[in-house]
């Protein structure tokens, strides 16, 4: 199923296979950004973190998802929000699609 990306805030998604396998925790996640249960979310082969309020918390989770051996575009990316209220944007992992 598609998770929704609101507008005008950032969000990082993450493949769930390398979330995984990069020893980085929820609970280290939710401890540095304070996040809601709807501010994590996992579905098929994603992760999507956000929105993430601050735009050092975003910096700092990305320097965090480096460090543990994450690749920036191959393993996860960051959306901006950077669009109008009037669109609604949904991601999917590829093989996530029946």
């Amino acid at each position: 199923m598609p998770l929704s990306l609101p507008a005008g805030r950032p969000a990082l998604v993450i493949l769930r296979e390398a979330f995984e396998r990069s020893g980085v925790t929820r609970a280290a996640i939710d401890a540095r950004l304070g996040l809601t249960a709807d501010e994590f979310r996992v579905e098929g082969t994603l992760v999507c973190i956000g929105p993430i309020p601050e735009d050092d918390g975003m910096q700092d989770l990305i320097a965090d998802l480096e460090d543990a051996g994450l690749t920036y575009f191959e393993d996860f990316f960051e959306l901006t929000g950077n669009w109008p209220d009037w669109l609604s944007v949904f991601v999917m992992g590829r093989g996530d699609v029946a």
